[in-house]
């Protein structure tokens, strides 16, 4: 029946192109019509009708369908000119919540609870790339003069990194909502809250309520907050309620988005605070929306020869921005070989979380691996998934 059918659509935003794929069309339901409107597709098989309403900010262009072929365990695909409006509502990267001379509060993503209070910082400056003191000997042409400087922020400042920021501890005026673990606390703790884990002696900054690990306090005196674990609003707004599994996912994207257009850096590796290797990423596009929709079935009504009736509750398809990656998980020894060759390679980029974020990234990328029709799962030897935003 046409009720089990269902809409999958990935759209390229710069060459304004589709692959739209009708999932659960299976050869022995046929013959069906589909009729391909710019806002809705239609199928029609024998009494049953089900449409599929496409999102306002999503119109495609039916004469330019092409490429039309019934894949086995997918269902029928076409590709479409795909017209997709630029307002789809995403969540705002950690970073912008951060302006000088403006209050803001820290909260605990997990569990809500506020971190750090009405914390105002003087500045709020972008870092550069790690190894940004190998090329001053590119930009000078005398030795050079920052001897292996390393940046740390002073009072009053906020160093925004790709997936954390710097603060100096001394000038965050702390909440009862924050606990920090020096080494020995830590493992008396390792056996209460898989959360906590040791990576190179410093100090682990938790959530009290929850034993999240937030950061981390270098022997220097800065505190490292990771943006996967915190949600920053204004001081006047109240916590907002963001499932977990899109703040992380939005917050990792918005990181490779950044590092990819600032850096040239597409090859990423994930690694814990414990020091091992989670995933292996490769950012493929960054133009994507997808829509993905079940539909709704009515009866057919015949009125004229070209009319039939539909359901007046039709609910529009849903439409997410989101990336593309390819990824490798690298749990229990996995793709050891790749990831030591990776490592080697200047061009890969590593980023940190704690080792609990990781692999809820994990899941999350093998969900959505999961999610896609089969053909579209597996590209070379990588798996695909998207990163909703």
């Amino acid at each position: 029946m046409a009720a089990a059918a269902a809409l999958f659509l990935e759209i390229r935003q710069r060459s304004q192109s589709g692959l739209l794929i009708i999932r659960e069309l299976k050869p022995e339901r046929w013959p069906v019509d589909i009729t391909v409107m710019p806002s809705s597709i239609e199928l029609k098989m024998d009494e049953d009708c089900k449409v599929f309403n496409l999102p306002r900010e999503v119109r495609v262009v039916p004469p330019s369908c092409r490429g039309l072929q019934y894949v086995p365990g997918d269902g029928l695909h076409m590709r479409l000119l795909v017209q997709a409006g630029l307002n789809t509502k995403v969540l705002p990267a950690v970073g912008e919540s951060l302006k000088p001379k403006k209050s803001c509060t820290f909260y605990c993503q997990s569990c809500g609870q506020s971190i750090i209070s009405n914390q105002t910082f003087l500045r709020v400056l972008s870092l550069p790339s790690e190894d940004w003191n190998d090329l001053v000997d590119e930009w000078c042409c005398h030795p050079s003069p920052f001897n292996d400087s390393i940046l740390h922020p002073q009072n009053g400042d906020c160093f925004l990194g790709p997936n954390y920021l710097l603060v100096d501890s001394g000038s965050i005026s702390a909440g009862s909502g924050l606990e920090i673990l020096d080494t020995d606390s830590q493992d008396a703790a390792s056996n209460s809250s898989s959360s906590i884990s040791n990576s190179k002696g410093n100090s682990r900054v938790i959530c009290k309520r929850c034993k999240t690990l937030l950061g981390e306090v270098m022997p220097s005196g800065v505190t490292k907050y990771y943006f996967t674990e915190l949600l920053i609003q204004p001081s006047e707004d109240s916590f907002p309620l963001i499932p977990r599994s899109a703040y992380i996912q939005s917050a990792l994207a918005h990181s490779l988005i950044d590092l990819s257009s600032t850096r040239s850096t597409f090859r990423f590796s994930i690694r814990g605070t414990d020091g091992a290797s989670y995933i292996l990423i490769w950012l493929l596009n960054s133009d994507t929306f997808l829509v993905e929709s079940a539909g709704n079935m009515a009866p057919i009504k015949v009125f004229t020869l070209l009319e039939f009736g539909m359901s007046s509750d039709s609910r529009p398809s849903e439409i997410w921005k989101a990336v593309k990656v390819l990824y490798h998980p690298c749990v229990k020894s996995r793709n050891k070989e790749l990831i030591d060759a990776w490592g080697n390679d200047a061009g890969v980029r590593t980023l940190i979380f704690p080792p609990r974020t990781c692999l809820e990234l994990l899941l999350m990328l093998s969900q959505s691996n999961v999610s896609l029709p089969p053909s579209l799962r597996w590209m070379n030897s990588f798996q695909v998934a998207f990163l909703k935003m």
